[in-house]
């Protein structure tokens, strides 16, 4: 076999050849190191632990743990509201062992979102909430939470997919959540997801039992909404028309007849008395097929409509009622909260 290289000079080439990408790829991976160190040290010391149930636990009293993110000075906490659940008691841990007695301000188990006060704090470090709609799939990512009690873990991942849609304990679908293979255990809800730029650009809240690699987090934008609700009435503003429903299937036939696309809607089971929809005319067994002139495919389209925008406005609602379609006059009022028991 002939070889055409022996007879060639050697330059130099080919063993910087080699070599560039051994150097290039350690270069890559102190860059990633140097991000993921950097984040950990600005935004690790505002990761606090979430304690709730007594200080002394017993065997019927245990309470539970999660994680939480301090995002101001004077001891505002972001976590799950499923890890303050109905907990009167509820203590947080930062990084240096110290433990501050914290009140709920709101909860809202729509998003799986609470806000929390530290009492007497002062001088806290916190981290920033970023703009979560500048992100990108593939973007670096940083979870820092308390998994399994193991306190101050930090994982690191990439953004898998954006505009997500999950249930939340209410059954109510929170929109635009982040999905990420950012490793997330039991005790990281309601830890942050930063950003390489060090903001807190999501709330880590659920993991997919038996999947790897599929965490999700409700984006910062989300959670900047339900603080400044939270702030300003103690709870998240939401219209709410009176009903009971589920998604159902609309008849092809009734669907031609009515001249509408629509192949599903939201069947209504329920009318509240003296409610919105009770006033409004709306009957068990009517089929929800818009509102407000957007459509409604189910019961989540319906939920999702009925905003703080549409509180006391007059909406037009049309309805299928034994196949024939039907258009009335509602008025959403204000949904009053749940209130926490425990």
């Amino acid at each position: 076999m002939l070889d055409f290289t022996s007879d060639m000079p050697d330059d130099g080439l080919s063993s910087r050849a080699t070599e560039y990408p051994q150097n290039n790829d350690q270069a890559l991976l102190d860059a990633y190191s140097n991000a993921v160190i950097g984040v950990t040290e600005r935004v690790g010391p505002a990761v606090v632990r979430v304690e709730t149930g007594p200080k002394v636990r017993t065997l019927r009293e245990r309470g539970g743990l999660g994680s939480g993110i301090v995002i101001s000075p004077d001891g505002l906490v972001l976590t799950n509201s499923h890890v303050v659940g109905a907990s009167k008691e509820i203590r947080l841990r930062d990084t240096e062992g110290i433990v501050t007695d914290a009140r709920v301000l709101g909860v809202d188990s729509d998003t799986d979102l609470a806000l929390l006060r530290a009492d007497g704090a002062r001088d806290l470090r916190y981290a920033s909430l970023g703009n979560s709609k500048t992100l990108r799939r593939g973007q670096l990512v940083v979870a820092i939470g308390n998994p399994l009690g193991f306190e101050s873990t930090v994982t690191a991942g990439v953004v898998s997919a954006l505009g997500r849609s999950i249930r939340s304990v209410s059954g109510r679908i929170i929109e635009d959540v982040i999905q990420t293979d950012a490793a997330l255990n039991p005790g990281n809800s309601g830890g942050p997801l930063v950003s390489s730029k060090a903001e807190v650009i999501g709330i880590n809240t659920a993991i997919i039992n038996g999947a790897q690699g599929i965490c999700f987090a409700v984006a910062s934008n989300t959670a900047q909404f339900v603080l400044s609700e939270i702030i300003r009435h103690g709870y998240v503003r939401r219209a709410y028309i009176g009903v009971a429903g589920q998604t159902a299937p609309i008849p092809r036939q009734h669907a031609m007849v009515a001249g509408i696309d629509n192949k599903m809607g939201a069947l209504l089971a329920q009318i509240e008395p003296d409610g919105p929809a009770a006033k409004a005319g709306l009957l068990p067994g009517d089929v929800v097929i818009r509102l407000d002139r957007g459509e409604v495919n189910g019961v989540d389209d319906l939920i999702r409509v009925l905003d703080r925008d549409r509180i006391g406005r007059t909406l037009e609602m049309e309805v299928l009622r034994l196949g024939r379609l039907r258009s009335v006059k509602i008025h959403p009022i204000e949904r009053k909260p749940a209130a926490r028991q425990g």
